[in-house]
């Protein structure tokens, strides 16, 4: 399995933790706070969008 582009957030500071997120398949979103990360969520595209949702504060 190839491992995952990921894609740092636009709101990270440099050297700073931030988030990361990869998309390897149509079907799930990965999320993470380090470009090689232990930890790994994955989420159905639906899941991602209500974790948006809730982050840009327009979602319950």
């Amino acid at each position: 399995m190839p491992e995952p582009d990921w894609q740092r957030s636009s709101y990270c500071a440099e050297g700073s933790s931030c988030v990361h997120v990869a998309r390897p398949h149509e079907d799930r979103v990965l999320i993470a706070d380090s470009p090689t990360p232990r930890t790994t969520l994955a989420l159905s595209p639906a899941a991602w969008a209500v974790f948006l949702g809730a982050v840009r504060g327009n979602g319950a």
